[in-house]
């Protein structure tokens, strides 16, 4: 067997026995490196992974326990807490009773008052003892005829009831009606003149309205715009945000808010001020000197909060209140949660909290609660008007004659101290936290610092928070761009304590997560996008363009069987198709081997700089080979001209959609975030530039002669 060796020294190898209970929980014990060579999981690593499941391991006789509870668990159920089943197909379910006891089973539909009496089949299995019980099998059948929705099973035995939940999915996402083009762009880069120092929500209605009717284009992509911490500090990656359910109120336009309009004339000047406050302060701050500025979250969180904080005392219309109270109780418990510990996050200076105020149901925070309503009700206002001026920013989007609008992104994961991970214990794993095994461009592997869900309370809960999450993502969106969608396959779970390289792979219930996203993205209408890049199983590609999911194909990764660069007629069509990504430098960067320099400035190399310059070099050179033989450059050409062809190559692939970098747009040269780096390198702090040293304003979008170049080859170029 072979062994995986970490920096603390050879690892040991797996017993058969660790492997079979592994593999009842999901665990993945090898899988295959980047390089293609197959790598096993230590018994360590495998043992630290089960803990986290709260499944004992640590000796051959947990092991042998553990194994014997993983076999008795399904029958110590009445009926499967939840089922999963597309529309049109029949789905065999066991329900468990004592051995000899009737039991009567029916399906409440979610339709109020819908009933079906599922069929139960002839199926024989021998009945086992389970703690003293001798339990038998009864065995029924999900009716193909069941509509969409979620839906009630009941089973009762002996005068006592339980219930579970159907689940019926459609087999497939929304496609996009054609082919189209849209913009891909970090928001809070995109300053106008009139926000407060970063991208808001009004630079989005704005930059969907311009990017639509002077340049043709049908969505805009956007970073996540999830909620992040209440107060400052801000985190910056906008990939850890304390919740994906709920947004981030950092991008409210303060001056749009209806009640703005009525503060009393000192508010209002204190208001402006504010405003004006946080723009002087972006371009003192650095000096004048553009090259010198990024962006300051925290000084404009902190401006923007006193803002809202004032506008939130001015009092509501009816109507508006009523619009207020209704988001509130849509959103119920979830909301209500969310806004309690931000009020916490506030009340304790950050994360360090007492004891006591531990989760949600907790004495010490359910008398808190009962003296702080005014701060919960602002952070459930923050909550209504940010979705509020989401929404806006999506009718703009489709008023201006997008076909898509608004692409929302919806990360991976959360901040291991946010307020889901405090709101959502009962499913979240301990010990533990995600990223990635080492790959081409991240040799030493990744983490994200953020904690899982655990398949088995996922499923125990029918998915009730996945399906809380997708809903509140997609309710303002055309479409919506999923992070790292292997991570609904499986994820790569890192022990505490241990590097990146030493972790293994916990599969989840794709079927059931990737149907219930079907499901929801078919109720909202949106088209769904996964990001499915770097070390994954190539049937997952296959399997997401049959359930009407898209795929990402970048063009620096883009290649065929025999590693030759993919000619455009070659991209798969379910794809959103693109130059770059924002985990690269911006084209002209990569054009100039940022991409390694980089890296080799940062220490992330693994391998000799001259020999990652060699094959960048030859890389490109290829590329510029293919461009020239299919006329699109003559060599040698310009950096500008490059990546002009290059948009013209990827206007020619078949893929349904196609995604360009603002950044490439203006000559933007800076990269946006480098992987594996924390305060090495100011990630998701660079504003949009021109690459010459100017920023790049949000007005002045239209008449940049580049952004027109490659928006006439958009427009004019169809697969």
């Amino acid at each position: 067997m072979e062994q995986l060796v970490s920096p603390a020294g050879p690892a040991e190898p797996a017993s058969d026995r660790l492997l079979a209970l592994a593999a009842l929980h999901g665990i993945q014990d090898s899988y295959q490196g980047h390089s293609g060579s197959i790598e096993r999981v230590s018994s360590s690593t495998l043992r630290a992974v089960l803990a986290a499941l709260d499944v004992p391991a640590s000796s051959g006789a947990e092991v042998e326990e553990s194994i014997r509870r993983a076999q008795d668990s399904a029958w110590l159920r009445r009926v499967p807490p939840s089922i999963v089943v597309r529309q049109g197909e029949a789905r065999e379910f066991p329900v468990h009773v004592d051995h000899g006891s009737a039991v009567q089973v029916h399906i409440d539909l979610e339709q109020e008052g819908g009933r079906v009496l599922p069929a139960q089949l002839d199926r024989w299995f021998d009945p086992r003892e389970v703690a003293g019980r001798l339990i038998g099998r009864a065995t029924f059948e999900v009716p193909a005829e069941l509509p969409l929705g979620y839906h009630s099973l009941v089973a009762t035995s002996e005068g006592v009831t339980v219930a579970g939940t159907i689940i019926v999915v459609p087999p497939r996402a929304p496609l996009p009606a054609e082919q189209s083009w849209g913009v891909t762009t970090q928001l809070y880069s995109i300053r106008s003149r009139q926000s407060w120092g970063v991208g808001d929500f009004a630079d989005l209605g704005d930059l969907c309205h311009t990017v639509a009717r002077r340049f043709g284009a049908d969505f805009v992509l956007i970073n996540p715009v999830h909620a992040v911490e209440p107060t400052s500090p801000l985190t910056p990656s906008p990939y850890l945000p304390t919740s994906r359910r709920f947004v981030s109120p950092w991008y409210i336009r303060v001056e749009q808010i209806r009640e703005a309009a009525y503060l009393d004339a000192s508010a209002r000047a204190e208001v402006e001020a504010l405003g004006v406050g946080v723009n002087r302060a972006v371009g003192q701050a650095s000096g004048g000197d553009f090259s010198r500025q990024f962006v300051d979250r925290d000084s404009a969180w902190d401006a923007k909060l006193q803002a809202l904080w004032l506008v939130y005392q001015v009092p509501r219309v009816p109507a508006r209140q009523d619009a207020f109270d209704q988001f509130c109780e849509d959103q119920g418990a979830a909301l209500e949660n969310f806004a309690l510990w931000s009020v916490l996050y506030e009340r304790f200076d950050g994360i360090d909290w007492p004891d006591g105020f531990d989760s949600p149901t907790s004495p010490a925070v359910l008398e808190l609660g009962k003296h702080v309503g005014k701060e919960i009700g602002f952070h459930k206002w923050l909550q209504w008007v940010a979705a509020e001026q989401l929404a806006a920013a999506q009718r703009s989007a489709l008023d201006a004659g997008m076909s898509i609008g608004v692409m929302q992104d919806l990360a991976v994961g959360v901040h291991p101290h946010g307020a889901d991970v405090w709101s959502q214990q009962d499913i979240i794993a301990r010990g533990v936290s995600v990223g990635a095994p080492p790959d081409m461009y991240n040799q030493l592997g990744q983490n994200w610092s953020q904690p899982p869900w655990r398949p088995d309370r996922l499923e125990e809960t029918a998915y009730e928070a996945f399906r809380g999450m997708l809903h509140s993502v997609f309710r303002h969106a055309g479409a919506v761009r999923i992070d790292h969608v292997i991570g609904l396959f499986r994820l790569w779970w890192i022990p505490d304590g241990a590097p990146p390289s030493s972790g293994a792979y916990v599969r989840y219930d794709h079927e059931a997560l990737i149907g219930i996203l079907c499901l929801e993205a078919q109720r909202a209408g949106v088209v769904v996008i996964g990001e499915d890049l770097g070390t994954f199983e190539h049937w997952v590609s296959d399997y997401l363009a049959d359930r009407g999911l898209l795929g990402t194909s970048v063009l620096w990764f883009e290649r065929d069987w025999d590693g030759a660069i993919k000619p455009p007629e070659h991209y798969r069509p379910a794809a959103l198709a693109s130059v770059t990504t924002h985990d690269l430098p911006p084209t002209a960067g990569y054009l100039q081997y940022a991409h390694v320099t980089l890296r080799e400035q940062l220490g992330l190399l693994t391998v000799p700089v001259e020999r990652e310059l060699a094959q960048a070099e030859a890389e490109i050179a290829g590329v510029e080979r293919l461009l020239a033989s299919r006329d699109l450059i003559e060599l040698p050409a310009s950096r500008e001209d490059v990546v002009v062809a290059l948009h013209a190559l990827l206007a020619q692939t078949y893929s349904l959609l196609h995604g360009v970098a603002l950044a490439d747009m203006v000559g933007e040269d800076r990269t946006q975030n480098q992987p594996g780096t924390d305060q090495e390198y100011p990630n998701w702090r660079v504003p949009l530039g021109d690459g010459k040293g100017h920023e790049v304003w949000l007005e002045e979008l239209p008449d940049i002669p580049l952004a027109q170049r490659i928006a006439a080859i958009m427009r004019e170029g169809r697969g």
